[in-house]
């Protein structure tokens, strides 16, 4: 099973001006989806969402890409 905290983390640190303030969580729920949220600094968040959702989309396209191939349900987050 791949780390997809790791692979939303790796992203996400590379897209913000701060990237110490990046906090990457990665949890189970009762239905066996794998539910990860995305915390950043204030000021970043319209980074990360980008122009009309376009960046924060894509980064939900690599993970459900990445979750195609063990058959796992994944979702992404922003607070």
């Amino acid at each position: 099973m791949p780390d997809y905290g790791a692979i939303v983390e790796y992203i996400v640190r590379r897209l913000v001006n701060k990237p110490d303030e990046v906090i990457v969580t990665s949890e189970r729920n009762k239905t066996g989806a794998t539910m990860i949220t995305i915390s950043t600094a204030h000021d970043d968040i319209g980074r990360v969402i980008g122009k009309h959702g376009t960046t924060i989309n894509a980064i939900r396209l690599l993970v459900k890409a990445a979750s195609v191939k063990p058959c796992e349900k994944v979702d992404v987050d922003l607070l």
